[in-house]
């Protein structure tokens, strides 16, 4: 029908239609369509890029809408926020009044208990301001806390009754360790439907388990597609997570509407060039393991250090060469990196088990404070 509508429309015609049609036709003419892929044992229909909603909390209301309004244009019909991404819920809650039925809603808790898990669900549900939420996960779960999660009155006890009362669809887990991520694989796969997982150029560490995750029906979602933007290349890091076969949707943060753009682009379905790998190659030889991801778990500071923006003012200087902007950014923060008293509360919350005192020591010497 569209191809017919294509071959048929001059431009004022073309002009006349609705603006998804448009969209659609402006996709296909380039030979992009967004493909949709079953996510495991839930049944859900989800797009294969789908939308991570942490850069929401640095948006405002307006910027919200215009971001959904291109995730609908595009077919992009998942979309992920949590508890944890303080005004994100809520600024999506009023963004879909009205489409709330075009959308593949998911959000998460880092209750570990029956009734914080309990409460966050209803407050989730009011943020979200819905009846229904397709698929809640237990937050960023370590090893040190699956126990008590599916212990007597954890938190996997809320989300059962949750769905059995028909307040949520689907329940599952994001981790961000691998010895965590095999141990919920291999133990809680029956009543776990969809885990969460960072998968990248520069993480693979998770691929077996996530392989073993799929043999268990469990659907498969990427997180830190592009390295918490520390992947410079974002289609082909996009491109690097579909040719893996590893993981079902991979849900890029996306803050604006340019971004969203940017990444419908991308052709998941063209694959990697030998030249290609070899640039994955390098980028994993540069990046190591030692990064920050700037997923803030880190934060609160004591001491009021913005410990992300630190690394990646820092980044700025060593790879990109604008030593001058970077500094007057760094300047202008309120706290700097060498404000740093050492008390380690920052490394106790990270769940990449960064040595962020001393990375933080690094940048005070690049910046002199």
């Amino acid at each position: 029908m569209l191809r017919e509508l294509c071959a048929l429309s001059h431009r004022p015609v073309a002009e006349k239609l609705p603006k998804y049609v448009q969209r659609e036709l402006g996709m296909k003419e380039r030979g992009l369509v967004m493909k949709y892929v079953t996510l495991g044992r839930t049944g859900l229909q989800v797009s294969q890029l789908s939308f991570g909603g942490i850069p929401i909390q640095r948006a405002d209301a307006a910027n919200t809408r215009a971001v959904v309004d291109k995730l609908e244009e595009y077919g992009i019909n998942y979309i992920d926020t949590a508890r944890g991404y303080t005004v994100s819920e809520e600024y999506l809650g009023a963004a879909l009044e009205g489409r709330r039925d075009k959308f593949i809603l998911a959000t998460k808790s880092m209750s570990r208990d029956r009734a914080g898990m309990a409460r966050d669900i209803e407050t989730s549900l009011s943020n979200l301001r819905t009846g229904f939420i397709d698929l809640y996960q237990i937050h960023n779960l370590p090893e040190k806390d699956i126990g008590k999660a599916f212990g007597p009155d954890g938190a996997y006890e809320a989300l059962a009754e949750a769905k059995a009362a028909g307040r949520i669809g689907h329940i599952g887990v994001t981790a961000h360790s691998a010895d965590a991520l095999r141990t919920l694989v291999e133990r809680y796969s029956d009543c776990l439907e969809t885990v969460m997982f960072p998968y990248n150029i520069v993480e693979d560490q998770g691929k077996e388990a996530l392989a073993l995750a799929r043999e268990k029906g469990m659907g498969i979602i990427a997180m830190k597609p592009l390295a918490g933007g520390n992947l410079d290349d974002y289609a082909l890091a996009l491109r690097y997570i579909a040719a893996a076969g590893v993981c079902d949707i991979m849900i890029p943060g996306m803050g604006s509407p340019d971004e969203v753009d940017r990444n419908a682009a991308v052709d998941l379905d063209t694959p990697l060039t030998a030249e290609e790998l070899a640039r994955c190659e390098a980028v994993r030889k540069e990046l190591g393991t030692q990064f920050c991801r700037r997923c803030g778990y880190c934060a609160p500071c004591p001491n009021g250090i913005d410990i992300p923006s630190c690394f990646l003012m820092a980044n700025y200087v060593r790879k990109y060469d604008l030593a001058d902007w970077a500094r007057a950014r760094y300047e202008a923060m309120p706290y700097h990196a060498g404000s740093c008293v050492m008390c380690g509360a920052c490394e106790k919350r990270c769940p990449y088990n960064l040595p962020i005192r001393d990375m933080l020591m690094d940048v005070a010497k690049i910046f002199g404070r």
